[in-house]
């Protein structure tokens, strides 16, 4: 695997992450908001917070779109597994909130079985190479494309 794609690997895990928390504190700002009060939701993406967290999560969503262009999602999703444990060191540490020992545990044996999906190939079929078939049309790829 390039560099290129440990950092986009890294930009999923770091822009979730941190998108999360900031949507997390900007919230606590806002307060309880509903369905039923559209005002009082459409009021909350003022907030600085939630702004940058929402723009954050854009760019999550971009490097995870990237990453799933050359990888399976049965192998992004789990690379992305550290997130877990950035989020509750953020919620400790940033936000201030109590992390109990289970769900550390929890985030731990989630880490664990990362190693399992680790150790596998990032794709495990031919898409996106010249001439292989697209598994949706049962077509080469190269047929579809036009010069």
């Amino acid at each position: 695997m390039t560099l290129r794609k440990y950092l986009i690997l890294a930009g999923v895990t770091f822009f979730a992450s941190a998108g999360d928390s900031l949507l997390s504190r900007g919230m606590k700002d806002v307060g309880h908001i509903s369905f039923s009060r559209i005002p009082d939701m459409l009021l909350a993406i003022t907030d600085p917070y939630i702004v940058l967290g929402i723009l954050l999560l854009l760019a999550f969503f971009a490097c995870y779109m990237t990453a799933l262009s050359w990888a399976d999602l049965t192998y992004v999703l789990p690379a992305t597994s550290l997130g877990y444990v950035v989020v509750a060191l953020m919620g400790k540490f940033v936000l201030h909130e109590q992390v109990p020992a289970t769900r550390w545990i929890g985030i731990l044996l989630i880490s664990a079985g990362v190693g399992f999906v680790a150790g596998g190939p990032a794709r495990t079929d031919n898409r996106g190479k010249e001439g292989s078939a697209h598994p949706a049309l049962g077509e080469p790829v190269s047929s579809r494309v036009k010069s």
